[in-house]
């Protein structure tokens, strides 16, 4: 199948518009590529196309689509074909269990689900009462690369203002919330991206550790693929192993990481031996990137990590270091065009602070959520007046460079002082025999609220908490000092690598 203009022009304006002019810029170029299988764009696009005409004449128009899929060709199919149907796409958790699982298909109510076989037992319940149409996918049931593009002339022309992705993410209440995104918001931020990171067109080989299901994921690994018509190199699962071995044998050239993942890596016995020559570009998101880790990596690798910042209610991306600037180490850079952040008070959100203030981070653009599904109250709170208010504290200096100094629910007031744990785990993160720190807030009858430190430290250390809390007392005046420090093994992750604080807070 040829790729035409008029075929292109239905998805203007749209991420599918990126895909297939990529099929039709470059066809018989390898676009994904996970594990020992690989499909060219035009095979891609054929896929995509001929599922997307199959969802369409399953579904409602104004419907939804879900996904439960691990990293795969799969995955990137279904994807892109629920928005060329034209219909809404809810990307779910496959490591979730029933009971989470259960909350996000009741709030969807998807009328096609497209999952993984193996997931069946899990989801039987859900699935039975719902009355969920399901496409079950895998290696004994059916695999999307093989979806002919017949019928595609029952496609339509999808409207840029209309509702691509609900997006869950955690609740305040405990309950995950669906953030509703346009496809002219992901579009638009693919272009803001671009304007600061730029790619090269053909010939980039994008390394796809992060889920395919996250927002990161997804913005930097499938999106920015399809932009600039590169391969993108999915790994099903993170594995340091695996991951090592596909920059080496698919010479990677630009590689999204996570805090998580470059702490690993540095301390993976394989790391040094590891040949890196061939990435020119390392991105960091998801979570706050600790400026030691950087400069290690800085001074191993030789490339630097740009480091950005966003949410799953902006499209993700709202600000990013970038090599047009002069990149300034603990920063998460200056935000992308077309995007405003100001820095508020914390008790009215009203009152714009000061350069080098901390405060609450809100921000302005086009990027944004339309709100979340069924939340009308939670979205009044994080939508006032256009801006969006992140619930993230940071400060931005004289040159407008932002930076993060908490999640303001994180932040821990230790007798009358506010403290922002993400300073202290800097500090502990400076430490030679330190891999991994986390800190978190527990009450105390005397100062109200005291810090906990739980630390990882690296393979045969003989480090001790006496040495890390005179490490503290030389760079933290005494309140922003532990109170307690526990040596742990490893710390808690979610399912997309960040450090777990609720599970902390719970075990502790």
């Amino acid at each position: 199948m040829n790729v035409s203009d008029d075929l292109v022009a239905l998805y203007r304006g749209t991420v599918v518009e990126l895909l297939l002019d990529a099929a039709r810029r470059r066809p018989d170029g390898i676009a994904l590529v996970c594990g020992d299988e690989s499909l060219d764009y035009r095979g891609y696009a054929e896929a995509v196309l001929g599922l997307g005409a199959e969802l369409r004449a399953r579904s409602q128009p104004g419907g939804r689509i879900a996904t439960l899929l691990g990293n795969s060709l799969d995955a990137c199919i279904a994807h892109f074909a629920a928005l060329a149907a034209g219909r809404q796409l809810a990307p779910l958790n496959p490591a979730h269990t029933a009971r989470e699982l259960e909350f996000e298909l009741r709030d969807a109510l998807a009328d096609v689900l497209l999952a993984d076989v193996a997931l069946q037992p899990v989801l039987a319940p859900s699935i039975s009462e719902l009355g969920t149409d399901v496409i079950w996918i895998g290696p004994d049931a059916r695999r999307l690369a093989d979806t002919a593009g017949a019928g595609t002339q029952a496609l339509q022309p999808v409207d840029p203002p209309t509702l691509a992705i609900l997006q869950y993410t955690g609740g305040t209440s405990g309950k995950p919330k669906g953030v509703n995104l346009t496809h002219q918001a992901l579009r638009l931020n693919v272009a803001q991206r671009e304007a600061v990171l730029s790619t090269r067109v053909d010939v980039e080989r994008i390394l796809c550790a992060m889920p395919l299901f996250h927002s990161y994921g997804m913005a930097m690994g499938l999106y920015l693929a399809a932009r600039c018509r590169g391969t993108l190199v999915i790994l099903p699962s993170y594995r340091r192993e695996a991951l090592l071995d596909a920059i080496e044998r698919h010479a990677v050239t630009v590689f999204p990481g996570s805090p998580t993942i470059y702490v690993g890596l540095l301390d993976h016995p394989r790391f040094a031996a590891t040949d890196w020559s061939s990435v020119h570009t390392c991105y960091s998101g998801a979570a706050a990137l600790p400026v030691a880790v950087m400069r290690q990596w800085q001074a191993a690798v030789g490339v630097p990590i740009y480091e950005g910042y966003g949410q799953t209610e902006a499209g993700p991306i709202l600000s990013y270091n970038s090599p047009l600037m002069p990149i300034k180490v603990g920063s998460v850079g200056r935000p992308l065009p077309d995007t405003e952040i100001e820095i508020v008070d914390l008790d009215t959100g009203t009152r714009v602070l000061p350069v080098n203030t901390a405060g609450e981070i809100r921000a302005r653009g086009p990027q944004l959520m339309r709100g979340y599904r069924n939340r009308p109250e939670e979205t009044a709170q994080a939508l006032r007046e256009g801006w969006l208010y992140t619930g993230d504290i940071g400060e931005l200096d004289e040159d407008g460079y932002l930076y993060i100094r908490d999640r303001k629910k994180d932040m821990v007031i230790v007798g009358g002082y506010n403290v922002y744990p993400r300073e202290v785990e800097e500090v502990l993160q400076s430490h030679p025999a330190v891999l991994e720190a986390a800190v978190i807030g527990e009450p105390d009858s005397y100062r109200g609220e005291a810090l906990h430190a739980f630390v990882v430290l690296r393979a045969q250390s003989r480090c001790r908490p006496e040495d890390l809390q005179a490490h503290c007392a030389e760079n933290l005046v005494a309140y922003k000092r532990p109170a307690r420090l526990s040596l742990v093994e490893r710390l808690p992750k979610t399912s997309v690598n960040k450090t777990d604080k609720k599970a902390l807070r719970s075990a502790a």
